[in-house]
This record gives structure tokens, sequence and C-alpha cells, in this order.
């Protein structure tokens, strides 16, 4: 990873133009074309330095309700539960972890009741019982960005 490709993540962790031709405006703002900046993007992603690029919303201004959750899964069950979540709608991260709750996700929902039905037939899809539902009780807002 060079200079460039430094300030190109840097724009990109500040800002993703909501424009038909994004990486002319990123490009221009970094002193490149259009097609170097979606080609420096493009091997970023493919090198997994860039895992997405996209829109984040805040639930509850939306109408919807989000949680945590944590499960505690065999590890000769691990596969298909991970399939499982990752195939259920409103699931937007999906992690492993190395802890005895060792998958967590999150999911969002119209209503808290829809987010306990989905974790009602998840458990009685994978047979996973032990699945924490953490709701959070105050939120605190995480910059998330890194400057390179």
């Amino acid at each position: 990873m060079d200079d460039l490709d430094r300030k190109l993540l840097n724009r990109l962790q500040r800002g993703f133009p909501i424009d038909p031709e994004p990486y002319r405006i990123v490009g221009e703002a970094l002193g490149i074309s259009e097609d170097e900046a979606f080609s420096r993007v493009k091997r970023l992603k493919e090198q997994g330095v860039i895992r997405r690029i996209g829109a984040v919303f805040e639930p509850g201004r939306l109408g919807f309700v989000s949680t945590l959750c944590a499960a505690r899964v065999p590890p000769e069950r691990l596969e298909v539960f991970i399939e499982t979540v990752n195939a259920c709608e409103g699931v937007t991260h999906n992690y492993e972890r190395n802890h005895s709750y060792n998958v967590w996700f999150t999911v969002i929902a119209p209503s808290p009741e829809k987010i306990a039905d989905f974790l009602g037939d998840l458990r009685e899809k994978t047979g996973i019982s032990d699945i924490l539902d953490l709701r959070s009780v105050k939120k605190f807002k995480i910059d998330a960005t890194f400057d390179l």
C-alpha cells in the first residue's frame, strides 16, 4: 500500500460521494483519474483491505430496532449455524469469536417482537438455544475512522 492508497482510504472513510460518478469525484480530490481511483479501490477490496463500501443507517431513525446477539455454538455445529444466520433477512453482521459465546451477530427488525420471533425461529432451525439478546441500554457513537 502506497501513500496514495492511504489518502484514498482516508477519503473513503469520511464520506463516499452520493453521485452517479463517485470515483470521478474521489479521483479529482486526490489528483488522479476516475479509472485509477476505481482500480485502486478494486485492488484494495481484493486484498481484503476494504471489506465493504456502503451506507450505514441508524435503525431507530428509520422506525426499526436492532440488537446484538451472542450464541454459544458447539464447534461441530458452527458451520451450519453461521450459514443459517447469514441467510437470514435482517442480519447485518456476523462474527466468530474466541469466547464461550463464539458467534456474535446483529439483527435489525421492524419491532422488538419481530426480533423475538427471529431468535425463536433461529433456535428452532438450528437447535442452538443459548443465544443472548443484548439490546443496548444507552447508545454511544463511536467514530470508526482511522487516519492512515
